[in-house]
């Protein structure tokens, strides 16, 4: 009689990282599946619905937001964990509003990952205090809900300082404080 191992679904478009990931995974006791894209990723939730899913928020066929809105709709209990390598605390609360259990930036090891799967079960109240060089200062965080703004307005500055109650000029200050994030 074969042991039961939970499923988990690594949706991440950088193939070397996602076979590692599965292959550590694997090893920590986990049935991994994995994807490099929202629709493949999706095919493969609707064919067997993981009970444990790991999501990069950028995929070449849409954002990992979406896709965790899609597999909470497939199953409403699917612990899901949003792994990224472009962090910041507007991604990071719209991912838990949406259902993530938990969210970290990449480079993540899996003990991290295990550990964010595991943190449904464990509580959330049982979560160390993240160490200080991962909380981003305040003109860090802001920087950054500056900048995706800009990206949902396709660069438009005017547009974005508009969004954001701010004069033009105000905004090209303070988008000339930071290098563009590449």
């Amino acid at each position: 009689m074969s042991e039961l191992r939970p499923t988990l679904l690594v949706v991440d478009d950088d193939e070397r990282l996602r076979e590692r990931l599965q292959r550590a995974l694997r090893d920590r006791g986990y049935e991994v599946r994995g994807a490099g894209s929202a629709k493949e990723a999706l095919a493969l939730a609707r064919d067997e619905t993981p009970e444990h899913a790991l999501l990069d928020l950028r995929l070449p066929d849409g954002g990992g937001l979406p896709l965790l809105r899609e597999l909470r709709e497939l199953d409403p209990t699917i612990n899901i964990v949003v792994l990224t390598g472009y962090g910041s605390i507007a991604t990071a609360l719209e991912a838990v509003r949406l259902g993530a259990t938990h969210y970290l930036t990449k480079p993540a090891d899996a003990d991290q990952i295990v550990a964010a799967l595991r943190r449904r079960e464990l509580g959330a109240q049982d979560d160390p205090p993240p160490p200080p060089d991962v909380v981003p200062s305040l003109a860090r965080a802001e920087h950054e809900h500056i900048e995706r703004v800009l990206n949902d307005c396709g660069g438009n500055v005017t547009q974005a300082a508009k969004l954001l109650g701010l004069h033009r000029r105000s905004l090209q200050r303070k988008l000339s404080k930071y290098p563009p994030r590449r």
